[in-house]
């Protein structure tokens, strides 16, 4: 009995190899065979059932073939939608591209030269990732709407390049708050410096308030840490980042923390001149004494910080 079910498991799965060979063996046939014109017409075939892994092999295999001739055209594009459709968006884009380069007369050349520029689009990256492909989607939409401003996809693109461009947006911004967030002085003095560059960059973007509060609080936290000599100064340029978002944003759910920020900072600011007032009477008192003075009354020691 044993003997009997296990010849019937073999020639089961022997009928099954051979229908599985028989299967591949066409379509390696098909790739084989030079006659170009039905491995075209095939290839379409495999493209209009929506087997575009087929379909591309095919088409890639026939390029050089029919470059020049009548079909080339029809090629290309096909070429460049079997690979869109498979997700392949680097494939996609550049045969979407060729197309566009190759045909510029062609009725299909627009749509071909928005499809290279949407398929970077599609493979630019989540926001905490790196950018460079976000950056040159930007390039070939503004391209494409350059060649094209009167065209139907013109409105498209643009609202594509918007997208793109909050995406860096929001990358910078997490940049700056993750500075912030790391909370070591230098670390306060670098949350500034990006928070600025980011409203310098994108001076409408959505988090304009919520950055304004962040400069007051990066700035005052920056001031807290410093030494007495370097208090004032850098306190004052907190006020003056309260007095920006103050102006802009009276109503801020952030307001009130900001006043008290600003009204702590007016109390650090008189205990940091209290302190350096007592250092130099103190050095007054010690040159007095020992007959040496320290330039400005400020330990060389501490001019960095």
């Amino acid at each position: 009995m044993f003997l009997k079910n296990h010849v019937f498991s073999l020639i089961v799965g022997l009928f099954l190899l051979l229908s599985l060979g028989s299967c591949k063996s066409k379509f390696e046939k098909l790739r084989a065979s030079n006659n170009v014109q039905m491995k075209y017409q095939e290839a379409v075939k495999y493209y209009e059932k929506e087997k575009y892994s087929k379909a591309l092999t095919l088409f890639q295999e026939l390029l050089t073939k029919y470059r020049g001739t009548a079909d080339a055209e029809d090629l290309n594009y096909y070429t460049a939608y079997s690979a869109y459709k498979l997700k392949d968006y680097i494939s996609a884009r550049f045969h979407f591209g060729n197309f566009a380069t190759s045909y510029p007369n062609s009725p299909r050349a627009e749509e071909c030269r928005f499809m290279s520029a949407y398929c970077y689009y599609l493979d630019s990256p989540r926001s905490n990732l790196d950018q460079e492909n976000t950056r040159k989607a930007i390039d070939q939409l503004q391209l494409f709407v350059n060649l094209y401003p009167e065209s139907e996809r013109a409105k498209e693109a643009g609202d594509l390049i918007q997208n793109l461009r909050e995406k860096l947006e929001k990358k910078a911004f997490d940049n700056a708050k993750l500075y912030y967030n790391m909370g070591l002085p230098d670390d306060y003095r670098a949350a500034v410096i990006a928070l600025e560059n980011v409203l310098k960059e994108y001076p409408d973007t959505k988090h304009a308030e919520e950055i304004e509060f962040l400069l007051v609080k990066s700035q005052y936290l920056f001031a807290d840490n410093s030494y007495p000599h370097r208090q004032e100064e850098r306190f004052n340029q907190m006020i003056d980042y309260y007095d920006s978002f103050a102006e802009h944003y009276p109503e801020s759910k952030y307001i009130s923390e900001a006043n008290g920020l600003r009204s702590s900072a007016d109390r650090k600011i008189a205990t940091a001149l209290k302190i350096l007032a007592n250092d130099e009477k103190n050095r007054k008192q010690q040159e007095k004494d020992l007959g040496v003075s320290t330039p400005n009354g400020v330990p060389i020691e501490t001019e960095a910080k």
